[in-house]
């Protein structure tokens, strides 16, 4: 009996989202932010220059100083690097252990479902910037440790999405017939169940990317993200409330690529739900 996959776009005919193509084009927008920082910079971002401290932005600094003489370009550039990798490192870090969880919590099922799932809970009972703070607190602050807090709530996200998914398969017939040809659970897992979840975990990965990207700015506000002098788009926020009257640039520009790459991000994943979802009607 042949196995059953969900249909991808090509098997339906149907035109990509207009939130598809903007998430697409906002993401990226910043990977390229973060590809141009590794090689280049309009001025070094270690570079000081008090003599020019809080210029408006001009042809010389198209965004301006900070409070340092710190070009806020190169330094958002750089910043944006540093929210790239503590997001995908964080959503890798829940993918890897929460889609195995999940897998093997539907698999056994009893006891062992049980238990998955009532420590997914116990995460899942503190807010997600709650928990990252709890975390980054005892082990120190740093870029390292945010990835650690964000990857912890994590798992439990992937954990149930892989678990409802895989629920859902185990009764159908290609799985039933793998099961009378003598496969055990953890082999119909790998060959038979992930691979027909994978565009829901992608789409999964999609968004929780993003709120990533959120979840390092916020710790970085609070001085338990990256620590100086790495650029930080959460902490340059931080420092340019007390000088937002005068220097207003120094708030506009990080968090207008907060904002961007988030919005970019979750569009994204909205789209691809909205193209991989065989129940959608795509005739609309």
């Amino acid at each position: 009996m042949s196995e059953t996959t969900i249909p991808g776009p090509a098997t339906r005919g149907g035109r990509a989202s207009a939130a598809l193509w903007l998430g697409a084009a906002l993401t990226g927008l910043f990977v390229a932010a973060v590809l141009l920082s590794l090689v280049w910079t309009p001025y070094p971002v270690a570079d000081l220059d008090m003599a020019g401290r809080l210029r408006a932005p001009s042809a010389a600094h198209w965004f301006g100083t900070d409070h340092f003489g710190r070009d806020v370009l190169s330094m958002i550039l750089v910043g944006a690097r540093n929210s790239l990798a503590v997001a995908v490192v964080a959503a890798g870090v829940g993918l890897l252990v929460g889609v195995p969880l999940g897998l093997l919590a539907a698999a056994k099922g009893g006891l062992t479902d049980e238990l998955v799932m009532r420590s997914n809970d116990l995460i899942f009972a503190f807010p997600s910037l709650l928990l990252a703070i709890m975390i980054t607190a005892v082990a120190g602050p740093g870029a390292i440790n945010a990835v650690i807090a964000i990857g912890v709530f994590n798992i439990p996200v992937f954990a149930r999405v892989a678990r409802g998914a895989a629920l859902s398969l185990w009764t159908r017939d290609y799985v039933l017939a793998a099961r009378v040809a003598g496969k055990g659970k953890g082999l119909i897992s790998l060959q038979h169940i992930l691979p027909n979840i994978a565009n829901l975990l992608i789409v999964q990965g999609a968004i929780q990317f993003s709120m990533g990207v959120l979840a390092e700015a916020a710790l970085s506000y609070v001085g338990l993200g990256a620590q100086p002098p790495t650029p930080s788009w959460g902490r340059m926020l931080n420092e340019a409330q007390t000088l937002i009257g005068f220097a207003p640039w120094l708030a506009i520009f990080p968090g207008v690529a907060i904002v961007l790459s988030v919005l970019g991000l979750n569009l994204l994943g909205d789209g691809l739900r909205d193209l991989f979802d065989p129940k959608l009607d795509r005739s609309r």
